[in-house]
């Protein structure tokens, strides 16, 4: 694709044409028509609006120019053109259509995803009185009332003209003047980003000078309230030292924020013309920072630094292998410094926006407001304006959860993928279903870039890279400040209970060692993986639960927003008073989460400060932030949280970490069940004891302290499960010997559904083999959104197959499927690389 400009003399004039990536899920791109008068304007990566279907107005972004007119259709003009400069680069475009073909799904639903809500336009349809109608006796009664609306106006849409007039049907109303040529309909297109304005005012430049700014001041003696908001200016202008200073002016609401006579004063200066207003754009992103020019590492971390850049001198992937609380932050930051110091762009990742929260801050006294941030929990305006400012050069260094890796660079030197081993890296739903950290490999392939992945537990598959000299690797054993790592023990929860020794969900030694630190002053963080209060209800009389009407799992009992609501498709219902089957009063609550463990707490510690951290309580945008904020600064003794936890924070104040439900963690029914059981609790085990004065305490409640992978947990022995796991992989050829496509068909009718799943295991087999292709399976939840699914799995070695082939074929397997007349009505969904 070259961006070639075409210029041509009337006589030779050629047509322009575009081919466009459509933010829809069609594996094709679409040729339209260039105008004339856009022709040499339009460039590779530019948006434009463009017709499609009927009616509908969207945004595409260009992937081509040249003069051939598409074969099978006519096409249609490019309607406006969005950028005077590309805000898609050339590796971008690389980017959304290699994701499509690895991740087997549509390039126009990687762009989808890909674009930021605000840089795709929407168009709102629009009604207009025709000042050409001629014919007013056809008109019912209540449309002559319409017109007389319509007339007083400019346009109005569908929305303004319902509440005109009340409950009648507007679109029949609105098609039938149509028919009358009564009105006129039209597509008003809006694009969604809207900058930040802020409104300044500034003396006229007739009062500039000294001499000019007296006279003005002797003239309001008699007008002491004009006077003293001119004043009031200078004391924040002080333009009679530095003319020069007026041109930026001041905030309006500087000056009139006092009282109504100010505003009133100011409103009669402005009309006099000693003030003027204007208006400018303000970065969303403007504050302001006394960056600390350089950071001083440890020994052991310098060591680890100069390592990883001797590793970058061979291998353009290394893994960090560092013990939680060894200061790999500090390490990160040493290496952004020289990248950029290089002149080279920097992507810094972190699965979850709860990670961002704290580290932004103390990257942010090391980059000052040249590090941009980019996570979902941002406003559209904000995300564009980071997008633009990683286009313009502003931004060199940006952090951000997976979307980043969409981000417009072109010039990255390093990629660091922190907390490698995470699932949160892996989008579920919608297509395409990527793995963050690997589509920044392929991002970093194409720019020469280096990838480093940050990791205290490694992913088996990173980890076995590392080990067969793929990856570079380096290890840091050592924690930060000489602390020590938490000494772990193991509570028998069964046994307790046969004791009776249990408070509610809490063993004694639990309980009496969350006494012992309140007593002390020291904070407390409470892990269970499960939000709610409860994860169902039930009656003791006749065992009914509460079940999802749409989704074949249990409701979960929320006791503050007293309902019960599905964790799948939202679905939620008041919690009954008696059984709905028996109509007994005897309706219990089953199971715990970190809302009941909350109540639970409260009362069995009154005093105490209590903060939970969940999906519930974090809905709000900067609720993460003021959670951890309260945390570190010590106003919460406390903290119980999900999973979310367990990733990265850093307090200084916690010295014992309670794990609740260990059982269930290491059970899932999963081939990565005891992988992700290890991780998840030595991750949260390590926000134990960061200090070096003092040793932290993990207490993980369990009814079988015999599990092998426990006793990995309390040594810290990940290389010991990683030899174990990786024996086990090889065996039953799974990841990282195999790469695995799970496809799940989905139909309202489970017979329909299973039928499909039949057909299609069998054509797949039929040409894979029985071992590669495993199913049809019903999952866990089997139906959820009232959809029935069946899972194939299939497993294909990474050495000596034609995997782009394979996918080919399984694609026109599927194909099949969605073409055939009884089955057609079923959906597939395509999982590479599945968690």
């Amino acid at each position: 694709m070259t961006d070639t400009l075409f210029s041509y003399t009337d006589a030779e004039e050629v047509t322009l044409f575009v081919d466009l990536v459509l933010p829809i899920p069609v594996p094709r791109l679409f040729t339209y028509r260039v105008k004339r008068d856009m022709a040499a304007l339009i460039k590779i990566g530019a948006r434009v609006i463009v017709p499609f279907g009927k009616s509908r107005v969207i945004t595409a972004v260009v992937a081509s120019l040249h003069n051939h007119p598409p074969q099978n259709y006519q096409a249609r003009y490019v309607l406006e053109l969005l950028d005077e400069y590309p805000l898609v680069t050339g590796y971008q475009l690389q980017l959304f259509a290699w994701m499509a073909e690895y991740y087997m799904c549509c390039i126009g639903e990687v762009m989808n995803v890909a674009l930021p809500s605000g840089l795709k336009i929407t168009s709102q349809s629009k009604v207009q009185y025709n000042p050409d109608f001629e014919h007013p006796d056809l008109l019912t009664p209540q449309e002559v009332t319409l017109m007389e609306d319509l007339k007083k106006h400019p346009s109005l849409s569908y929305e303004e003209l319902g509440r005109l007039v009340g409950e009648v049907n507007v679109p029949t109303l609105i098609k039938s003047l149509v028919g009358k040529r009564a009105v006129i309909v039209f597509d008003e297109v809006k694009e969604k980003y809207v900058p930040k304005m802020v409104r300044k005012v500034r003396l006229h430049r007739n009062y500039e000078q000294p001499e000019q700014l007296l006279a003005l001041l002797q003239r309001l003696d008699k007008l002491p309230k004009q006077q003293e908001v001119v004043m009031r200016y200078l004391r924040h202008v002080p333009m009679q030292r530095n003319p020069a200073l007026n041109e930026q002016g001041l905030e309006k609401g500087i000056l009139n924020q006092d009282d109504e006579l100010s505003q009133s004063s100011l409103g009669t200066l402005v009309k006099n013309g000693v003030f003027e207003t204007f208006e400018l754009i303000q970065p969303r992103f403007s504050d302001t920072f006394s960056p600390q020019k350089e950071i001083v590492l440890t020994a052991a971390q310098r060591t680890a630094s100069d390592s990883i850049m001797a590793e970058f001198a061979q291998k353009n992937i290394v893994l960090f292998h560092g013990i939680t609380g060894s200061g790999k932050t500090e390490v990160y930051i040493d290496l952004i410094q020289k990248v950029l110091a290089g002149g080279s762009q920097v992507m810094y990742l972190l699965p979850e926006i709860a990670l961002t929260t704290q580290i932004v801050v103390r990257l942010q006294k090391v980059f000052g407001d040249k590090m941009g941030i980019y996570h979902s929990k941002f406003s559209d305006n904000e995300r564009v304006e980071v997008w633009k400012g990683v286009v313009s050069g502003q931004f060199q260094f940006v952090i951000g959860v997976r979307s980043a890796v969409f981000l417009p660079f072109d010039n990255l030197g390093l990629i660091i993928v922190d907390e490698e081993h995470e699932t949160s890296y892996k989008q579920h739903d919608p297509a395409p279903r990527y793995h963050a950290r690997d589509v920044a490999m392929m991002l970093a392939h194409w720019q020469q870039a280096k990838v480093l992945l940050g990791s205290a537990t490694p992913s088996i598959e990173t980890y076995y890279q590392a080990k067969q000299g793929r990856y570079g690797l380096v290890e840091l054993f050592q924690r930060y400040g000489d602390a020590n790592l938490p000494f772990i023990s193991l509570i028998n929860t069964k046994q307790e209970k046969k004791q009776k020794t249990m408070k509610n969900e809490f063993s004694s030694a639990l309980y009496n060692a969350l006494a012992d630190n309140l007593e002390r002053g020291e904070q407390s963080i409470l892990f269970q993986n499960r939000r709610g209060y409860s994860p169902y209800l039930q009656c003791e009389d006749c065992e009914w639960t509460s079940q999802c009407l749409n989704c074949a799992v249990s409701l979960t009992y929320h006791q503050r927003a007293a309902e019960l609501r599905c964790h799948y498709c939202g679905h939620k219902e008041d919690v009954p008073k008696v059984c709905p089957t028996c109509g007994s009063t005897k309706v219990r609550t089953v199971g715990y989460g970190t809302e009941k463990l909350e109540d639970q707490l409260q009362i069995l510690f009154p005093a105490a400060r209590i903060q939970r951290m969940d999906l519930d309580t974090t809905r709000a945008k900067n609720a993460y932030q003021q959670i951890i904020s309260e945390f570190e600064h010590g106003n919460v003794d406390i903290l119980v949280g999900t999973q979310m936890i367990t990733k990265g924070l850093d307090f200084d104040n916690v010295s014992l970490v309670g794990i609740f439900d260990a059982d269930r963690i290491i059970r899932w029914p999963e081939f990565r069940a005891t992988e992700r059981a290890f991780q998840m609790m030595t991750q949260v085990s390590g926000r134990a004891g960061r200090r070096a004065d003092r040793q932290g305490r993990v207490l993980i409640q369990t009814s079988d302290p015999s599990q092998v992978v426990l006793q990995k947990i309390i040594d810290n022995d990940y290389l010991g499960l990683y030899d174990e796991e990786i024996v086990e992989r090889r065996d039953f050829n799974y990841p990282p010997f195999s790469r695995l496509i799970k496809l799940t068909v989905r139909h309202t009718d489970q017979r329909v559904s299973k039928k499909a799943a039949d057909v299609l295991c069998a054509s797949l087999a039929a040409q894979l083999g029985d071992e590669r292709v495993l199913g049809p399976e019903q999952p866990l939840v089997e139906r959820i959104r009232n959809q029935f699914l069946y899972d194939i799995l299939i497993k294909l070695e990474r050495e000596k197959i034609n995997f782009k082939a394979v996918k080919a074929f399984i694609q026109s397997c599927i194909t099949d499927i969605l073409t055939d007349k009884g089955l057609r009505a079923v959906s597939v969904i395509i999982d590479v690389d599945c968690l």
